[in-house]
């Protein structure tokens, strides 16, 4: 197993309501000028809720330069508003509700994991949203626990 010290939340950076797949950012990030080995993120966020697997967790990531190798990279759909320009918390609920299981999920797998938004690494929106802040109870979720 890697070793896992960030959970790194992205947005896809398309508009509000725009539905689009994992299938489709595999091409992006396979395709140039990018030509990666495959979708740079570990799992997206469909417009539903549904959580689709991109990239294999126990293979790398390429989703947040200088921290790939110590990290777990997941996207939700959206992040942009309808003019496909301004950033916008684009989240739904359905969204919302899935992103914290699936933390919570991999915070019990990598209990040192810190959860930190793609924007507290780049000079980027990205996630449209201050995520270390919102998932920070996530990510002291197992601090506090007795062993």
């Amino acid at each position: 197993m890697r070793d896992i010290d960030k959970i790194i939340v992205h947005c896809s950076a398309t508009r509000e309501g725009q539905h689009i797949d994992v299938d489709t950012i595999r091409q992006w990030h396979t395709s140039e000028p990018r030509n990666w080995s495959d979708i740079g993120y570990h799992y997206v966020i469909y417009l539903d809720g549904s959580i689709v697997p991109g990239r294999p967790e126990e293979r790398q990531g390429a989703h947040c330069k200088g921290n790939n190798k110590t990290s777990i990279g997941v996207c939700y759909v959206g992040g942009v508003e309808k003019d496909g320009k301004t950033p916008k918390d684009t989240r739904t609920g359905e969204q919302k509700a899935a992103l914290a299981a699936l933390l919570l999920e991999l915070k019990s797998v990598y209990c040192d994991a810190v959860i930190h938004g793609h924007r507290d690494f780049s000079n980027k929106a990205c996630p449209s949203f201050d995520a270390t802040e919102e998932y920070a109870w996530i990510s002291s979720h197992y601090d506090e626990e007795e062993v």
